[in-house]
């Protein structure tokens, strides 16, 4: 009897055991067919919805766009690798691809061909056909579409009334010149008058400073004088007294070889000449105070023209 409630007990137990485990095989079964379900989809491949651009009608420089829906019946395969950009061909290049959403959520992949090249007659072309492979597996198949180009203009015009070849140059209209002519005329009469208050001005100030200036009274009187049949003008007592003279006045003073320092401290300009101014006052004394002198002839205009010179740089 005690046997018999053991034996019974234990197969109670068995029974408990195992009914667990019955009931989770039906599970296991159907997460196993959906996993291999969705890896088929995963790998599969399928073509998707395309909106494709119109067929006709092109020319160059144009922009199309085709439009793929990133959907597998309702569910979403996730992000697509895009295309390379560049041309596709002889008269397409791709330009721009993005991602766009519609207003239902659903996301597409937006493809921008341009019009680079077209022929001379109208022409069937396509849009290149594309794989695309999604992040979770997916290949997306698109089928080249077709569509035609043509050029803006027949090769041949028809060459009548106005369809020619060439047009006539289309003359630009005339511009009126008579303000532009006052204009300049305007203007040349301004650089006409501000060259001639230049020269006035430029004449007058030399007539007043060789008025006023020692050296330069002195050099153009030196100028002025005729030579004679003996002597040179350079050589003659005047020419001499007029150099005198304006180193006297320009000292404010009598002038000797013993008071050249006076006159370089009242006429600091005078210093480069030192040398000339003590060989002239030498010669000077050789001239008028030795008797029957047979000094050599003194380069007395160029010492002339120099003090002249110095005496203008000064002033300016």
């Amino acid at each position: 009897m005690k046997g018999e409630r053991s034996l019974h007990g234990t197969g109670a137990a068995r029974v408990v055991a195992v009914a667990p485990l019955s009931s989770l095989l039906p599970a296991l079964l159907c997460a196993f067919l959906l996993s291999t379900h969705n890896a088929a989809a995963a790998n599969a491949a399928f073509q998707p919805t395309v909106e494709e651009p119109r067929a006709f009608g092109y020319l160059l420089g144009d922009v199309l766009t085709q439009r793929i829906l990133l959907q597998d019946g309702r569910s979403d395969i996730g992000s697509v690798a895009p295309p390379s950009l560049g041309r596709t061909d002889a008269w397409l290049e791709r330009r721009r691809v993005r991602t766009e959403t519609d207003a239902d959520g659903r996301r597409w992949l937006a493809i921008d061909y341009q019009v680079i090249n077209v022929p001379t007659a109208l022409t069937q072309i396509a849009l290149p056909a594309l794989t695309l492979t999604s992040s979770v597996g997916a290949t997306l198949r698109v089928a080249e579409w077709p569509l035609s180009i043509g050029p803006a203009t027949p090769a041949n015009p028809f060459n009548a009334g106005d369809l020619q070849a060439l047009r006539p140059d289309r003359l630009a209209p005339p511009l009126l010149t008579a303000p532009l002519r006052r204009q300049a005329g305007f203007a040349a009469g301004l650089f006409l008058l501000t060259v001639l208050s230049w020269a006035g001005w430029w004449w007058w100030r030399n007539a007043r400073e060789s008025a006023r200036l020692p050296f330069a009274r002195a050099w153009r009187q030196l100028r002025r004088m005729q030579p004679s049949d003996e002597l040179p003008a350079q050589t003659s007592t005047d020419a001499w007294l007029c150099l005198h003279r304006a180193l006297n006045e320009t000292a404010g003073h009598v002038v000797h070889a013993g008071s050249l320092p006076a006159l370089f401290a009242r006429a600091p300009y005078l210093q480069p000449l030192r040398a000339q101014l003590e060989q002239f006052y030498r010669q000077s004394a050789e001239r008028f105070f030795t008797p029957a002198s047979s000094a050599d002839a003194y380069p007395l205009r160029t010492l002339c023209e120099a003090l002249y010179r110095a005496e203008q740089r000064h002033q300016r």
